[in-house]
């Protein structure tokens, strides 16, 4: 795997009666993964972002190997520096929205991005009382707040409507243009990937 690209990785990932072999190379800066549900793109993000260490893998970012199961290479997932984006936002449900935001050590005040966000509004409110559009809004911020090296967003806008769907997607490429940070996203809206990613590829099917 060539360390010209900005992201690759070969992977086979199995599951009691399933598994699943492929390969991907991300080229330039905006990443798709499309394919059908069930397809595996959900464990895909996962293990770029070093949440599946048992996999038989390969995957490098730049000029870094992260894992490579052949020489018990493994980089944890809080030193690979990923902004990870779940489907569920797994933000912590004791603290306030404003408390989440500053979890990340390598959190930074940005106070353009949060209003652009539309967070600003729900700093003091408890993440118990947002509804799942806002929480996929706070989700996002604290990921971009954390400095990512890498971004990668897992059926990002799900929650929310159309036009704040738009809106969100033009912030994020904006972010990701005026910071330079590769973003890999988890999409089933054909909107939302063309919106986002210069580049796609199609996971294959788990297989049994």
């Amino acid at each position: 795997m060539s360390d010209q690209h900005t992201l690759g990785a070969r992977f086979t990932i199995e599951r009691p009666g399933f598994r699943l072999g492929d390969e991907f190379r991300m080229q330039g800066q905006r990443f798709a993964i499309t394919g059908p549900s069930g397809s595996g793109k959900t464990t895909l993000l996962r293990l770029i972002a070093g949440l599946e260490p048992l996999a038989d893998a390969r995957v490098r970012f730049r000029s870094e190997t992260w894992h490579d199961s052949l020489t018990e290479t493994f980089v944890a997932p809080w030193q690979r520096g990923v902004g990870y984006v779940a489907q569920d936002a797994l933000l912590m449900p004791t603290l306030t929205v404003e408390q989440n935001l500053r979890l990340s050590p390598r959190a930074i005040n940005d106070e353009p991005l949060v209003e652009a966000l539309g967070v600003r509004r729900l700093l003091s409110r408890s993440v118990r009382l947002l509804s799942g559009g806002e929480r996929q809004r706070v989700a996002l911020a604290r990921a971009l707040l954390s400095r990512p090296r890498l971004l990668l967003l897992d059926e990002p806008f799900s929650a929310l409507d159309r036009s704040a769907r738009g809106e969100i997607a033009a912030e994020l490429a904006a972010f990701c243009a005026r910071t330079e940070t590769p973003l890999v996203i988890v999409s089933h809206d054909d909107r939302d990937v063309s919106r986002l990613a210069d580049e796609t590829w199609e996971i294959g099917r788990w297989q049994s």
